[in-house]
């Protein structure tokens, strides 16, 4: 056909037959006008627009129902002489894809003998009414046609045909050698079913240096190569289809609707052969790459057209309009698994590799990508093989891939050293350029160091999830210095945009490893057994991550380890967020060493240790891989988020100290290169580490691990790895300190139950270890001591209170804590004697202020006075706060003076430039230990005394306190704290900025007379300050007429104080007499250790040695072994020497007599 009928409603429109309209015929010439030279109408008067448009749209009713009546004539009689040839004309509105409006369509068109010439129209004088055109009559099966290949262009972007009215700009032409597809008479209804294969065929032949294909333009089709197009073909068809089914499905309501039916049903029939040719062609072409020029790089386009899902996931080969198990993608690998799986296997294969060595370009999250090989960053390839993995058979291929795992242990291959290649320098290449691949070979974890292929290294570059987990943002890398320059100068607000900024970026990376290891998790039985596999090696050659500088040639990077955390507390989300599931965590997982893999073995290098002894307990799991969820996760977060959590601190301290070094040299913050790189390193540590998504995660899983230990027998609970209960003591109290605003909303009520009870009498032989049982009561002080208390940190009380209590403190409201909490850290104040030098004085200071709390609180009064029935624990904590002041405050005092010294000399700008470089690097050195000395120490010592006065003033206590083991040190300690401020001026000591040290000695003065004043009444206490070696008249003389004068005390206290010192002076002056008879005593009676006269003797059943039951008790109070020979040795073991004591009475009696008479005489 050679010409074109304009459709009716344009023609109608622009003022139909009376308005100049063509009619086409045959010889597609032949055209009547009716207007002027200008084509305008000069014979009609002008109208209004809307007079216009109505006498318009009368006309095309009109015309419409008698073209309906000669079409139908005209179709019986076309179908009587010749089925082929159509005999008819149709022009009917257009077809409706997608949801979009199509532009009219212009059929091709047969002339009639019927048909009405332009010259039988005559015009009608205004303003008479306009004679009608005669209609066309309409050709079905060239409206069906027509159809046909318009959804050709729509589908498959393509043209065919002699007409120059065949070529479309935004499709590919095809010069068809056989015309039997567009040749009217071959095919009156234009293409059929048969066709498809041969179109596709014709369009995929294409040299890619076709002139014809540089029509189309860089859309996606050319991008993605043969299968990127024919992956928009199987979309674009399947969005055609459903819009044709819904057309339809619509309620039939005019006979034309029903007879569109019949085109519909063949048009969908078309798209479904092109869905399932598109499908077998990507297949073939895949199996056999040089089947199609277009195709010899499928695997490349396929792995191309997998990263495009991460930003614009609608328009990729894994979408589709009809289902996620309809997308071209999934189609493509059920065909090839059906035709051959072991070339599916291969495909797969070559995919992975594709997308595997372009991420093995990219150093992390912040490089923009390569664009050799698949291309895109890290975002982009990470989506790739998540999008893989949506076809269970394709993840289950990537699973069984050699490069999934790492080499079993024990191999030759395990061993093999691998030395990757050197990072090509280009020749010519600047300084800086040079500087510059240096600093991103050290980005990259030493990317030419040599590395053992079962490694922490050979992990993150040798296996498919390490290659996607170990991407990040380093701290070091170049972007991370560009956007946090000159970070002195910057706002905290400015800060926190670019952190968000950083944040968001990772989380969004997070989320796809999460979605990738989660396909291949539910895979099936095959790839999940890989995937523990994977995660086992994972844990096994980072075991010794969690060091304060782990070894990168043996472990992985932090980023690797931080997104493994991130996969393993998703995996764990069902189960934390369901306390039914979390159920089914058995605990004799860690016992089970073919279940773990090695991971929590007990012996060796690199043994856990459990709470308990190292028992084991049967394994029953009804589910298998919530356990292992459980267990590998916590595993997981021991090697990141807690040594994470400690180096953020170290380095949070060296920005303070910097900051105070420079401010006290009179430096300038903003321009100091050193503050301003720890500053740099801080902020980028801050994406993770106060990450509020990962932090808050962390928290929920803590607290569910809590619950689950809550619930299980003491036997169960001894072999639990001890590991887990000091992370989560770590997390807690790190948070407590850098992020306590993460804290509020979270439920932390299990943890508050957990600790209270380990640290009761019950678990106290369970958590043998000091260090743990003093991180517990950190965690009590940090996390849960409310916030009017004193020494608390910035929890939110959403935190420290219980919602199901009326919103009352946990530590007041919980039952076991009112039962047992008060003994229990009376126990652990001694207990924590053994622990490090220095932690040791933050751990008394906490206790203290949660002792001082609980006191106040009548809900813990019972608890007080059952501390007294527990004689040993509590000779364990009095010993402690002795040892604490004897040790603490003498230093004090002598560092203070130093600290004093110091900041003179600063202050004096000549005196301290005199000084060398060196020397000033010295003295600030030194007087920087000596103020983190008394930082350190003061707290205690003040908590110390507070905790002394508040205690004695219940009798039972105090009287415990005066027991002949603890009464003789007691003494001794507060006369050596009394001389240390009153007898060697410590009151008129001063010191820069005192509060900053917690440095007041009037107020540590006023609670060491009130502990005076509660003993003052007990003879045993006179007695033993009068024989203490600190005691003098004057000393006591003088701390009563210095309180007097401070008004330290008042009223019965200061009464007390004042009698104290006569009673002393009265019982020394006994004692030098005392004394004088002892210095006769024989040898025997004499304590071995104190060269003192025995009260108590006992003998030492380890070693036969007798001494005086008070010694040895102090003793053992600090060190349980024997003094003479080591062995192991408890009070409980002594045998009193009752000979030697009743031979000591007499000894002494008959002494006393012989010094009674010669006084007499």
């Amino acid at each position: 056909m050679s010409g074109f009928l304009p459709d009716i409603a344009n023609w109608a429109l622009g003022g139909g037959a009376a308005q100049g309209g063509a009619a086409a015929n045959n010889d597609g010439g032949e055209q009547q006008e009716n207007n002027d030279g200008d084509g305008n109408n000069n014979n009609e008067p002008a109208m209004s627009e809307q007079e216009m448009r109505a006498k318009r749209m009368a006309r095309v009713d009109e015309r419409m129902a008698a073209l309906e009546k000669e079409s139908a004539a005209a179709a019986a009689a076309a179908s009587s002489n010749n089925e082929d040839a159509p005999s008819s004309m149709d022009v009917d509105k257009p077809s409706q894809t997608g949801g979009d409006a199509q532009p009219m369509e212009v059929d091709e068109v047969i002339k009639p003998a019927a048909a009405s010439s332009p010259k039988d129209v005559t015009m009608e004088p205004a303003p008479k009414k306009k004679m009608k055109a005669p209609p066309a009559p309409t050709d079905p099966l060239a409206k069906l046609r027509r159809k046909k290949t318009l959804l050709l262009r729509r589908v498959l972007l393509i043209t065919f045909g002699d007409a120059s009215t065949d070529r479309t700009p935004s499709c590919v032409h095809l010069p068809l050698d056989d015309d039997d597809i567009y040749n009217s008479t071959k095919s009156p209804s234009g293409v059929h079913v048969r066709h498809i294969a041969e179109l596709l065929a014709a369009r995929l032949s294409l040299s890619p240096s076709s002139r014809s294909l540089e029509t189309i333009g860089q859309n996606s089709s050319k991008v993605g190569g043969l299968i990127g197009y024919l992956g928009g073909c199987h979309k674009r068809a399947g969005e055609e289809w459903k819009e044709l089914k819904a057309q339809g499905n619509k309620k039939k309501k005019t006979k034309k609707e029903i007879e569109d039916d019949a085109s519909l049903e063949e048009l969908c029939g078309i798209l479904e052969e092109i869905r399932s040719q598109v499908v077998s062609y990507a297949a073939s072409s895949l199996m056999v790459p040089d089947l199609f020029e277009l195709g010899i790089d499928a695997p490349l386009q396929l792995a191309k057209c997998l990263s495009t899902t991460s930003t614009d996931p609608t328009s990729s080969i894994t979408f589709d309009a009809l289902g996620k198990n309809s997308n071209f993608y999934y189609s493509v690998c059920e065909e090839l698994h059906s035709q051959d799986a072991e070339s599916f296997a291969t495909v797969i294969g070559d995919v992975v590799k594709h997308i595997t060595d372009s991420l093995s370009k990219v150093t992390s999250l912040l490089d923009e990508g390569s664009s050799e090989g698949v291309g895109g960053n890290g975002l982009f390839l990470a989506s790739a093989l998540r999008e893989l993995c949506t076809n269970k058979k394709a993840a289950v291929s990537l699973a069984k891939t050699p490069s999934f795992l790492l080499p079993p242990a024990n191999t030759p291959v395990a061993s093999e050293r691998v030395q990757p290649p050197v990072p090509h320098v280009p020749p010519g290449a600047s300084q800086q350029q040079m500087a510059l691949i240096r600093m991103m070979q050290n980005i990259s974890n030493t990317t030419s160091a040599p590395y053992v292929r079962r490694s922490g290294p050979g992990l993150e570059k040798d296996t498919v999830l390490g290659l996607v987990l170990r991407l990040g943002v380093p701290s070091e890398h170049p972007s991370m210095a560009s956007s946090f320059s000159n970070p002195a100068t910057r706002t905290r607000k400015d800060v926190s945009q670019i952190t968000d900024g950083f944040r968001r970026q990772l989380e969004l990376y997070q989320g796809k490893c999460n979605e990738l290891v989660k396909s291949l998790v539910v895979a099936g039985e095959e790839s999940r057994k890989r995937v523990i596999q994977w995660l086992i090696d994972a844990l096994l050659v980072n075991v010794n991550a969690d060091g304060t500088r782990p070894d990168r040639a043996k472990v992985s990077s932090e980023e690797l380890l931080m997104n493994l955390s991130v996969v393993l507390l998703k995996l764990c989300e069902p189960f934390i967020n369901d306390p039914k599931k979390a159920l089914l965590v058995d605990p004799g997982f860690v016992s089970s060493p073919e279940s773990h893999g090695g991971i929590y073995i007990t012996t060796g290098d690199n043994a856990l240790p459990r709470l308990g002894e190292n028992a084991t307990t049967p394994y029953n799991p009804k589910n298998s891989f919530i356990p292992l969820c459980f267990f590998f996760c916590s595993r997981s977060l021991a090697l990141t988020v807690v040594p994470g959590g400690s180096r953020y601190e170290n380095i949070a301290r060296n920005v303070y100290h910097t900051h105070r070094t420079i401010r006290q040299q009179n430096g300038d913050l903003r321009s100091d290169p050193r503050f301003n790189r720890l500053l740099q390193i801080q902020y980028a540590k801050e994406i993770v580490m106060m990450s509020p998504a990962y932090i808050t995660d962390v928290f929920r899983y803590y607290n569910m691990v809590a619950g689950i230990f809550l619930t299980m027998e003491k036997d169960q609970l001894k072999t639990m790895p001890e590991h887990i209960v000091d992370d989560l003591c770590s997390v807690l109290v790190y948070a407590s300190s850098f992020c306590a605003k993460l804290l509020s909303g979270a439920d932390f009520g299990n943890l508050f139950r957990l600790t209270v009870k380990l640290l009761s009498k019950d678990y106290a032989q369970l958590v043998r270890n000091y260090n743990l049982r003093a991180k517990l009561g950190d965690v009590l002080h940090d996390i849960f001591l409310p916030g009017n208390s004193e020494s608390h940190s910035e929890v939110p009380d959403s935190v420290t209170c219980d919602p199901l209590a009326g919103g009352q403190p946990y530590l007041t409201s919980d039952k076991l804590s009112k039962e047992t909490l008060a003994p229990s850290l009376l126990l652990l104040y001694g207990e924590v004697e053994n622990t490090g030098f220095y932690e040791k004085n933050d751990h008394r200071t906490k206790i203290a202020a949660l002792l001082k709390f609980l006191w106040d609180s009548p809900e813990h009064k019972p608890a007080f006075k059952r501390i007294t029935e527990n004689k040993k624990s509590f000779a364990t904590f009095a010993n402690g706060i002795v040892n604490e002041m004897n040790d603490k405050f003498a230093s004090v005092m002598e560092t203070l003076p130093a600290i004093r010294t110091v900041q003179l000399q600063m202050a004096n700008p000549q005196e301290w430039r005199a000084l060398s470089e060196e020397e000033r690097e010295t003295i600030t050195s030194r007087h920087e230990n000596n103020e983190r000395e008394v930082q350190r120490a003061l707290p205690l010592c003040n908590s110390v005394m507070k905790m002394l006065g508040f205690l004695n003033t219940d009798k039972d206590i105090r009287d415990m306190f005066l027991l002949p083991d603890m009464c003789p040190r007691l003494a001794n300690m507060l006369l050596h704290v009394l001389t240390k401020l009153v007898g060697s001026r410590g009151l008129g000591l001063k010191v820069e900025n005192p509060e900053s040290y917690n440095f007041r000695p009037k107020e540590m003065l006023q609670d060491l007379c009130v502990v005076f004043s509660s003993f003052a009444a007990a003879d045993e206490f006179q007695i033993e300050c009068a024989r203490s070696g600190y005691y003098t008249p004057d000393l006591m003389n003088k701390s009563v007429k210095t309180c007097r004068k401070l008004a330290l005390l008042k009223g019965e206290s200061m009464e007390l104080f004042a009698l104290l010192a006569t009673k002393v002076e009265d019982a020394s002056k006994i004692m030098i007499g005392d004394e004088d008879l002892y210095r006769d005593a024989p040898e025997e009676f004499l304590d071995p250790l104190m060269q003192e006269f025995m009260t108590d003797p006992v003998e030492l059943p380890t070693s036969g040695n007798i001494v005086d039951r008070k010694t040895i008790t102090q003793h053992l109070l600090n060190d349980e072994t024997d003094p003479f020979n080591r062995k192991k040795l408890s009070i409980d073991d002594v045998v009193p020497a009752k000979e030697l004591k009743e031979k000591m009475k007499l000894w002494l009696d008959d002494a006393k007599a012989k010094r009674a008479a010669g006084d007499q005489s």
